[in-house]
């Protein structure tokens, strides 16, 4: 693995609430399958489209439904 991808990132915090940022589980490996889910995040094409716009609560729900998704797929989606 590679120095970098060893380094945590560091967290963000919104300066008008204080409350830490969810990040964009992006992993640049941006293609949907059949079922119209990302092979590399593991999100729906509408929840990628919704992301800029999604408060933080809907966000940690889409990371969590991607979660869910990579799960029952069984791992990383690019095997």
């Amino acid at each position: 693995m590679s120095e970098s991808a060893q380094r945590p990132r560091p967290v963000i915090i919104d300066p008008m609430t204080g409350e830490e940022l969810v990040r964009s589980p992006c992993v640049s490996i941006c293609a949907l399958d059949e079922d119209d889910v990302c092979i590399g995040c593991f999100r729906s094409g509408s929840e990628i489209t919704d992301w800029f716009m999604a408060s933080n609560a809907e966000k940690k729900a889409i990371v969590e439904r991607a979660q869910q998704r990579r799960r029952a797929q069984g791992g990383n989606g690019l095997s």
